[in-house]
């Protein structure tokens, strides 16, 4: 079968691969679509993020949604046909942080498409792949493939949300619109936030931050100050959802949080250095949040109930054949939020 293999910075290839063995207690699935995500976007133009290098060829790829097309001895619930959307996270179950109900924690986790262990993950950017059941999750009629291959920024944007707290009634910013960014409005409006501002520095992602329901957007790009409006009496936040890893935009933001209002860092980007003068005189409670578990069956669930919509995240849907094409269009922030890639 074909995938799409990464070799180092700038050199994705489609390759041939050996189609996997179906075990027993497995499902193989046809993958449909896949999203290409930031860390994917990384490992296309620098080669890897961080310390995070591309040592050896690996399959790209962790957002997907597809069919089962065989059902190994053993697994019950599950039959051909059966729409799904995978999950790429598969922590071990066994190590102290699985046991504590923290698998995103996982001490073995091995996540699609991830340079972060040698020998690297190999990525779901294939034809086929052999996965769990516990990482299948059934997409209701009417709910599309692309749609389902969301369900994995989408479960990102969920555990973030949950990790800030309660918000309902809530005042929320969001800094950094990319599709995590507007992902975070969608969850934190269906949690009851009433009042939802968002900034980026370019005006399409904030367009598509007013279609997935923020109440107002901020181009700081254009109007570097614009958050100063904000800042009266201590500020009118109770929330931040720094989702663009830059510290400016966390540091700007800093004067428009209301003591003891919560930052939930979502973005990640180089080692940030922060006023700590401010986060203890205004007590703020600052919280990371690391990918996502339970979150991906709520993701699933959401999609399912048409409780949420995130089919204007959707900028473009392009052959997998096309891979360069689609990372350069991923890329553009000036004309995309989330591309696919077609499998079929």
């Amino acid at each position: 079968m074909d995938a799409l293999v990464i070799h180092s910075a700038g050199d994705l290839r489609v390759e041939e691969v050996a189609t996997p063995a179906l075990g027993t207690g497995q499902l193989q699935a046809r993958v449909r679509f896949g999203g290409i995500c930031g860390s994917d976007l990384h490992y296309y133009q620098h080669g890897g993020f961080g310390t995070v290098r591309v040592k050896e060829p690996m399959v790209l790829g962790h957002e997907i949604a597809g069919t089962i097309e065989a059902v190994g001895s053993g697994v019950q619930g599950f039959a051909v046909g059966d729409r799904v959307a995978i999950s790429p996270s598969r922590p071990c179950g066994r190590c102290r942080y699985c046991q504590q109900g923290l698998q995103n924690h996982c001490l073995d986790m091995r996540y699609y498409g991830s340079a972060m262990r040698t020998p690297h993950v190999q990525g779901a950017f294939r034809q086929q792949i052999v996965i769990e059941p516990s990482q299948a999750y059934r997409l209701a009629e009417g709910v599309s493939d692309a749609e389902g291959a969301l369900s994995e920024p989408l479960s990102v944007a969920l555990h973030a949300v949950r990790r800030a707290g309660p918000l309902l009634g809530k005042s929320v910013l969001v800094t950094g619109c990319g599709p995590i960014g507007a992902l975070i409005v969608i969850a934190a409006r269906r949690a009851g936030a009433t009042r939802i501002v968002v900034t980026d520095v370019g005006a399409f992602p904030l367009r598509t931050a007013i279609k997935v329901g923020a109440d107002e957007t901020v181009n700081v790009g254009e109007r570097p100050d614009a958050l100063d409006a904000f800042s009266a009496d201590k500020g009118s936040f109770d929330v931040l959802f720094e989702a663009s890893g830059n510290q400016a935009a966390l540091r700007g933001a800093f004067d428009a949080i209301r003591p003891r209002g919560i930052i939930v860092q979502v973005g990640l980007g180089g080692e940030m250095t922060l006023p700590v003068n401010t986060i203890v005189a205004k007590e703020f409670e600052l919280r990371g949040a690391f990918r996502f578990h339970e979150e991906f069956e709520m993701a699933v669930d959401l999609l399912n109930k048409r409780l949420v919509d995130v089919k204007p995240l959707i900028s473009a849907t392009l052959s997998y054949r096309d891979a360069g094409r689609a990372f350069a269009l991923a890329a553009d922030r000036s004309q995309a939020m989330k591309v696919l890639l077609d499998f079929e």
